[in-house]
């Protein structure tokens, strides 16, 4: 069984108090029973983690590459101006989906760019927390697709 972290970046722990009318209802714990549920049935072990603290977020991709993990991530604010996570995400060694619940390019010019988006496979937005869902199919998928090329 594949393994799938999934990355949450700052504020995504605060989901269902944090702004319902853009993000939703559902708490964080809904989102990692979510992802969970979404896994076992894509045949993938998922670890969900979330941190505000950059240095842990790059620690943990650092982890995802040095052991060809692949990575669904939401970086949160983090997509809007972190070089840093860029760089670490461009070392991946596995796929990488980056994954929001609402739609950035919908919102605050500030949000229209992303910093990580060109070292990632794919991008999946505005689908609430069925984003999360997409991108572990995306993953599956292209895991798949590399077993049966290797």
């Amino acid at each position: 069984m594949n393994s799938v972290l999934v990355l949450n970046g700052p504020n995504l722990r605060r989901l269902g108090t944090r702004e319902p009318d853009v993000y939703g209802a559902a708490s964080f714990d809904d989102l990692t029973a979510l992802c969970r549920e979404t896994g076992r049935r894509l045949d993938l072990h998922v670890e969900v983690r979330q941190t505000d603290d950059e240095a842990e977020m790059i620690a943990w991709v650092h982890e995802a590459a040095d052991e060809r993990i692949p990575i669904v991530l939401n970086p949160a604010a983090f997509t809007h101006y972190s070089y840093a996570l860029r760089d670490a995400l461009a070392q991946r060694t596995a796929p990488l989906v980056e994954v929001h619940i609402s739609n950035p390019a919908a919102r605050e010019e500030f949000r229209h760019t992303s910093v990580v988006a060109g070292v990632a496979t794919g991008t999946v937005a505005g689908f609430g927390l069925m984003s999360y869902v997409l991108a572990l199919q995306a993953i599956a998928e292209l895991l798949a697709e590399q077993s049966r090329s290797a």
